[in-house]
């Protein structure tokens, strides 16, 4: 898809928008759990000096992600 991303490719202070969740099973289900699914608006916060983890705002709260997980978000 042209014009996409991962999450984790995300700046500090962008609003981005999730088109599509990657990976498999329970992984999958527990992102979804945290309220990131296809729309919704992400605000990347901070990034950690080694890029792990990634804070970011979602659905208004915020929220710490593992690099390995923002990678399978892919963002606009």
């Amino acid at each position: 898809m042209e014009g996409t991303k991962t999450l984790k490719q995300a700046k500090i202070g962008e609003k981005v928008t999730v088109v599509k969740l990657t990976g498999e099973g329970a992984v999958k289900r527990r992102i979804m759990d945290m309220g990131i699914t296809k729309g919704t608006e992400i605000f990347v916060r901070k990034v950690a000096p080694l890029g792990d983890p990634v804070e970011v705002t979602v659905r208004g709260y915020e929220l710490s992600l593992r690099k390995a997980d923002a990678e399978m978000i892919a963002v606009r």
